[in-house]
């Protein structure tokens, strides 16, 4: 990403407007404010769809330095008034565009302004995301024109320059295709609101209702990181920023309580990446996810529950078996808010995360919970005398608010163009087909496929981007493999978030490295390390619909209970420590103790044609998990015999 220009001067105040303006038109669309304000503005859904682009996009120029050197240039300012006026042509004659069709047919005109919103969309994502995501947008948007040319696994139909222009600009496919919709329809509240929740010291509470409630316990300072940063992560949505933060905090604590640089880092990059899984908020990504699929968020936000449940516990049984082997104690005392004047402190962070849990998952309100509730955030943080806002402090929110405008909308303008030409020469079917011929019509061959895949994209593209990619190419064959569209999505959501703490571009570790002082490749592998048991668990959800409350009760119950004893039985394996046991003495037993875990978890084949269940699996894990008990014991014995001063 290249550098951000300074937003003191003229350039925050253009980004503090544009956030109100954005912020008015996603109210007015939703029709939170009640009744429409804007018809005589908006009256149809593309119009805003135009507008919302002609302010943000534009931006991408001024706000973000075409490279490391330059300062503000004529030229971006030339560029940004082009793409300003390209967006207002096309918001102007919107009720041609759709009424004509021209998205399959334009005049002249139309083509012209088409190639320069194209040709900004990608300069833009080039400035903002840099070059790999711009190569591989620009190749694929590029894609339509040499299509019949390609070999036949990936060919398609070709089409012309300017109908790939015109489909691109104007069409409901591309540039405003799924992506951009969720981002317009949903995710602009719910950025307000994490914004908000940082502003206002948010972060700051989490970290420091984190050190209260788990700070005496072993391994304290690692705990603070799994809860301080999944509550966070789960807000801003992004893994990178999280660790930026939260990881300010924790990581010295860490290293302080006798972690050493490399696994602090570590720690903290599993846990922030585990956030963008974490209910209610899940980062836009989860808004893309509800729109593709056509439910309401909640919907995946309950059935993404579990699974983060289970990410978190995972992360947190093996610190916890990690800090008995090595005898790690809790933070220093003088290091432990007191939690009564936390709370006392910060309440109104805890009233605001309800109204939102309220009236996201209780009410289903989606489109009035963010708002509502960063209105109810604001309004409380007046009467506290510690985070009381002035006039600067609203600046600094408007801000902060337009530059993540601007940021995600120009990653997800850039995506859409991938999914625009998918759509437009039907590649994305064809590759359907290829995958599923690949894989020899194993759905478990495809799921490993798709693991090894969704990890691939994460390295080079963000989780939205790589998650979007892989819903339109891999998810319909998964889905045709006998597996729930909702389990697929979400599975596809977690391999691709994996990639942030598994080198060699472990993303999320390497900023943990940053803070923590420690080589960034050691760093990653301690990040894999301890978030070993986590690789299991989107494969136990995607097989097992009950781990996402698709089952009935008693179902569900036993599923969670089978699972969560396997992946204790993996964490315990992989450190070497079982608690009522102590240290589990030799290799074996801590690979037989792992594996056994990880048969007890897994789930039943049936529903992929395989003939088996996951009693039989829980069985031959029990037999695994008994015989390493015996060996690991049978060690202790000859150990202390063999040391005996008697003989």
């Amino acid at each position: 990403m290249t550098k951000l220009r300074a937003t003191d001067g003229p350039l925050g105040i253009l980004l503090a407007l544009t956030a109100v303006i954005v912020s008015l038109l996603a109210m007015d669309s939703l029709r939170v404010l009640g009744a429409p304000l804007l018809s005589g503005i908006v009256s149809l859904e593309t119009q805003y769809f135009y507008l919302v682009l002609m302010f943000l996009m534009p931006l991408g120029f001024l706000l973000y330095r075409s490279n490391q050197k330059t300062d503000l240039l004529p030229l971006d300012v030339l560029l940004a008034l082009v793409n300003f006026l390209a967006c207002g042509w096309l918001y102007w004659h919107s009720e041609q565009i759709l009424d004509e069709g021209w998205e399959f047919g334009g005049p002249e005109e139309a083509v012209w302004v088409s190639y320069v919103l194209w040709a900004c969309a990608l300069e833009t994502v080039r400035r903002v995301a840099g070059w790999s995501l711009f190569i591989l947008v620009s190749l694929f948007s590029l894609y339509p024109l040499a299509a019949e040319q390609m070999p036949d696994a990936i060919s398609g139909m070709s089409v012309s320059l300017q109908d790939t222009a015109i489909y691109h600009a104007m069409s409901s496919e591309s540039v405003l295709g799924l992506p951009f919709r969720a981002f317009a329809n949903l995710v602009i509240g719910f950025l307000v609101f994490g914004v908000a929740l940082k502003c206002t010291g948010g972060g700051q509470f989490f970290i420091d209702l984190a050190f209260s409630l788990l700070g005496r316990v072993r391994g304290g300072p690692a705990k603070v990181a799994i809860l301080s940063s999944g509550l966070m992560g789960s807000m801003s949505g992004s893994v990178v920023t999280n660790v930026l933060t939260t990881g300010q905090l924790t990581i010295p604590a860490m290293k302080r309580s006798g972690f050493n640089a490399s696994a602090a880092g570590g720690i903290e990059a599993c846990a922030s990446t585990g956030g963008v899984l974490l209910p209610p908020v899940m980062g836009s990504t989860a808004f893309v996810m509800a729109t593709f699929l056509g439910m309401p968020y909640y919907d995946v936000a309950l059935a993404a529950a579990i699974p983060a449940v289970l990410y978190f516990v995972a992360l947190f049984l093996q610190l916890d078996a990690f800090a008995a082997r090595e005898n790690l104690q809790g933070a220093d005392e003088d290091e432990i808010p007191d939690l009564l004047d936390t709370i006392k402190n910060g309440w109104y962070y805890l009233g605001a995360f309800a109204v939102l849990v309220v009236l996201l998952l209780v009410m289903q309100r989606e489109a009035l919970a963010p708002w509502l509730s960063t209105l109810v955030l604001l309004i409380l943080n007046q009467f506290s005398k510690r985070h009381r806002w002035g006039a600067r402090d609203v600046f600094d929110f408007l801000v902060a608010s337009g530059s993540l405008f601007v940021e995600l909308l120009i990653v997800l303008s850039g995506v859409g163009l991938i999914v625009g030409a998918l759509s437009l020469t039907g590649l994305s079917g064809t590759l359907v087909n290829e995958l599923l011929f690949l894989a020899g019509g194993s759905t478990l061959v495809l799921l490993l496929m798709g693991a090894l895949t969704s990890f691939v994209l994460g390295i080079g593209m963000t989780v939205t981007a790589a998650y979007i990619f892989l819903a339109i190419v891999l998810a319909p064959a998964l889905i045709q493999g006998g597996l729930e569209p909702l389990s697929v999505h979400l599975f596809i959501l977690y391999c691709g978030m994996l990639s942030f703490i598994t080198p060699p571009v472990a993303l999320g570790a390497f900023a943990a490295a940053s803070i923590a002082g420690s080589n960034p490749m050691s760093t990653g592998f301690k990040a894999m390390q301890f978030g070993v048991a986590t690789y299991c668990i989107p494969f136990f959800f995607v097989l097992q619909p009950a781990l996402i409350l698709n089952a009935e009760p008693i179902v569900i119950v036993q599923a969670v209970f089978e699972t969560f004893v396997g992946v204790w039985l993996i964490a315990s394996g992989v450190q070497g420590y079982l608690p009522f046991m102590g240290v589990i003495r030799g290799f074996v037993p801590r690979v037989l103790i792992a594996t056994g875990g990880l048969l007890i978890a897994a789930p039943g084949l049936g529903n992929i044609g395989i003939d088996i269940a996951n009693s039989e699996f829980a069985l031959v894990g029990i037999v695994l998990c008994g015989l390493a008990l015996m060996v690991s014991t049978w060690l202790v014995k000859a150990t202390s015999v063999a040391v005996d001063p008697r003989l």
